[in-house]
């Protein structure tokens, strides 16, 4: 895969829950991460003493994090209601070259910055909610 822009890499929301994404905000820089956790099921039998792992045990998870400036004062109020009612919205990720992930998640943090001399940023960062689908390109 070659190199590709970071500002193709989008954060998208479907706030109407009808299955049509809409970017959010102007972001400048996005990142989307993916965890599972592990289950040891090492015991005193384990070949050579070597750490054994329950394959499909674990809990996965996905963490999409933005940072930039809100498009228009409606973007930002639909993110800020969503944070403040706890409310679990359906989000996109599109990867270039790479596909679309999308499914539930929950706005956990909500940060606003400004400079004297400069625009009002923000930060988002949001945690999955149940189960995520992929679509390849």
């Amino acid at each position: 895969m070659a190199a590709q822009k970071g500002k193709d890499l989008l954060l998208k929301l479907d706030e109407a829950g009808d299955g049509s994404f809409a970017t959010i905000a102007g972001l400048r820089a996005r990142k989307l991460s993916f965890n599972a956790e592990t289950v040891d099921i090492t015991d005193t039998e384990s070949a050579g003493r070597w750490r054994e792992l329950l394959g499909g045990a674990g809990v996965s998870r996905a963490s999409l994090s933005g940072s930039g400036i809100f498009k228009d004062a409606g973007s930002d109020a639909t993110l800020r209601s969503i944070f403040f009612a706890g409310r679990i919205a359906a989000f996109e990720a599109v990867i270039p070259d790479f596909g679309r992930v999308s499914g539930p998640f929950q706005v956990t943090a909500l940060e606003y910055a400004g400079e004297h001399n400069g625009e009002v940023t923000f930060d988002v960062a949001l945690e999955s909610a149940g189960a995520l689908r992929f679509d390849g390109i």
